[in-house]
């Protein structure tokens, strides 16, 4: 392992066990073992698989990850030093640490005054004999380990020479690394760096590592002062998943460490594209909604919706990016909303393949365009498919396929299975001969869409390949009750293409509104099915 200085910086993750503790995660032994795998991939250097001595599931874990043909992480089991009251040799959870044969071994041990004398209630002295004595113990098993320093930076804030005692003691008995933790994530990043540096003061050439958790929104800024300040371990979570506030993001350290600091870790820069895939796909196991906002790797990160700001990144993308989207595995992204200038619309039509150069004044119809139904209620952020509508129109070039004539809808309580059905009927006319279809569903807007696809899918058959995927309702005008106007916001995919896109439409008539949404979704699913067979 490193020394201090600018060396390799080695990432651990504890997103299977302490990412685990946060609300809402739950994990079952199938997702850590899927975890495992992609932080494998990822090239991250220790993965905590959990606590043997808690419950069952970790131990199933361990035993599963045994048979994992890793590539380069390795497994640590966590546990605690040995309880007072029993010689070291026969604790139950020592024992259990070393019965799931990992490599590494992490054992946490007190370091605030405060949790030796009122929590354990044990003479100070008693307490570094059992990190001492547990580190070695581990050691002599042939374990690598690691010493988490649970509270050390509120014991050292009230005693610095205990805190330093109790790291002393786990040195004494073999650690390998001595990790100071911010346990309740309430130091500030300067008190954390003094403090640092006065353990690699006090312990020159021994690898100092750091754990720490967000409750004062510092885990990650903490951590990287640790490492300016000599650290060369950083554990956290990713995505930042944990106990209350969580703890480091993992997602948010490692590109800041590679990127912004120059440091070299296992993961390199190429690896590092495969970074929004990684933090993303953990967040789909752990069944959280992914913040969109989160640096990196959001959808957010690089969008841009100013005129302003538009126009200057697709001159100068620096001009408002801190580094290259694509650094990380993201893609820059124009957004169309009434802060839109005729940049956004121009780099708009690029990536959706439109050309505007025969009409010049088309960017700006559309910009006009969008302004005034965004004052009337509609939103082109996540409707990306009504703004290329809205654009086309503005070039004369918005496809015709079908006209609408009328549509009905009813719904029927109970219905035959003692629930509510709907039924609607669609009537279009395609070059001057109507067409009329009914369709049944589970609500109106379902029965609408089959009735619409049973209308048109003789002409127009790509629309078989078309697939609500999403549908959400906000109302806009609260203060209105029942009579308040809604934005409808669908999103569609093509089962064929893996294509998916986003569909608006706003009305005081949520069925209105939903049709709108709708009928924009198939229209554009049939231009882009048909647009991509042209270039075949």
């Amino acid at each position: 392992m490193s020394g201090p200085g600018n060396g390799k910086v080695l990432i651990y993750d504890t997103t299977l066990r302490d990412g685990s503790q946060g609300e809402g995660v739950s994990f079952s032994c199938e997702d850590k073992l899927k975890i495992l795998r992609c932080l494998d991939q990822f090239k991250v250097d220790i993965v905590e698989g959990g606590w043997p001595g808690s419950n069952p599931k970790d131990i199933d874990f361990f035993r599963d990850a045994r048979k994992e043909r890793l590539q380069h992480a390795r497994i640590a089991a966590f546990g605690s030093t040995a309880r007072p009251g029993r010689p070291v040799e026969e604790d139950p959870n020592l024992r259990a640490l070393l019965d799931v044969e990992t490599p590494v071994v992490t054992i946490f041990g007190k370091s605030w005054r405060l949790h030796v004398t009122d929590v354990l209630r044990i003479d100070p002295a008693e307490n570094r004999r059992l990190i001492e004595e547990s580190v070695r113990f581990l050691r002599g098993a042939g374990r690598e380990v690691l010493y988490d320093a649970e509270h050390f930076f509120d014991g050292f804030q009230d005693d610095p020479e205990h805190a330093l005692a109790t790291l002393d003691a786990a040195l004494q008995g073999g650690a390998q690394c001595l990790v100071l933790c911010d346990t309740n994530g309430g130091t500030l990043t300067h008190v954390v760096g003094e403090a640092v540096s006065r353990v690699i003061e006090r312990f020159p050439g021994t690898p100092i590592g750091i754990h720490t958790h967000n409750d004062s929104g510092l885990a990650v800024g903490n951590s990287l002062e640790a490492v300016r300040r000599g650290a060369v371990h950083v554990q956290g979570t990713f995505n930042g998943l944990g106990e209350r506030c969580g703890n480091a993001d993992l997602a948010v350290v490692i590109p800041d460490l590679i990127l912004k600091m120059g440091r070299t870790l296992s993961t390199t820069k190429d690896g590092l594209r495969n970074l929004t895939h990684t933090a993303r796909y953990i967040s789909a196991i752990a069944n959280t909604s992914f913040p969109e906002n989160h640096p990196f790797t959001g959808q957010m990160a690089f969008a841009h919706k100013g005129g302003v700001h538009a126009n200057s990144v697709m001159k100068v993308p620096r001009s408002y990016e801190h580094i290259e989207p694509e650094e990380v595995g993201n893609a820059r992204r124009i957004l169309i909303s009434e802060l839109s200038g005729k940049s956004n619309i121009e780099f708009f039509a690029e990536q959706e393949k439109i050309e505007l150069k025969e009409r010049p004044e088309a960017a700006r119809l559309a910009v006009e365009a969008i302004k005034t139904l965004e004052n009337r209620g509609y939103v082109f952020e996540g409707a990306e498919a009504s703004s290329s509508l809205v654009i086309l129109k503005a070039l004369g070039k918005l496809p015709e396929y079908f006209e609408l004539v009328s549509y009905r809808t009813n719904v029927l309580h109970p219905g035959p299975a003692g629930c509510a059905t709907s039924e609607a009927t669609v009537k279009i006319r395609v070059g001057g001969a109507e067409h009329l279809a009914a369709g049944e569903g589970v609500g109106p807007v379902n029965a609408l869409d089959a009735a619409l696809r049973a209308a048109i899918r003789p002409l127009f058959p790509e629309v078989n390949a078309v697939r609500l995927s999403d549908y959400k309702v906000r109302v806009i005008d609260t203060g209105s009750g029942t009579s308040a106007k809604v934005r409808v916001l669908i999103e569609s995919t093509d089962s064929f293409h893996d294509h998916s896109w986003g569909t608006v439409g706003v009305s005081e008539n949520i069925i209105e509104a939903s049709w709108e949404a709708l009928r924009d979704s198939v229209i554009y699913g049939i231009y882009h099915a048909r647009a991509r067979n042209k270039t075949r």
